[in-house]
């Protein structure tokens, strides 16, 4: 399913800052393949798929991808915060690429 998001690199990982409640947890649990392509603010591809795998950052791990995101995105991240709250608490993604 494909699912924008906020992402930032380190190395060769792939971040990504969500909730707990989210389809994207919730499918990561059962399933760890994912696939990821470069796209615009709407989600329109730009670029090749390619194929990963996805694991769950450790709490040390979410602390370094919430600040690189914050940098990152500045207000618009700490604002979108705000709005999912309901969504659970903060988790964070590491996606490698195969």
């Amino acid at each position: 399913m494909a699912t924008p998001v906020w992402f930032t690199i380190d190395g060769d990982k792939i971040f990504v800052v969500t909730r707990s409640k989210t389809g994207k947890v919730k499918r990561l649990r059962s399933n760890s393949k994912v696939r990821i392509v470069p796209s615009g603010m709407r989600g329109e591809p730009k670029g090749e798929w390619l194929n990963g795998k996805g694991t769950f950052a450790t709490p040390r791990e979410l602390e370094r991808a919430l600040k690189q995101r914050n940098k990152k995105y500045g207000f618009k991240a700490r604002l979108s915060g705000l709005f999912s709250r309901t969504k659970g608490d903060l988790i964070g993604i590491i996606i490698s690429i195969d």
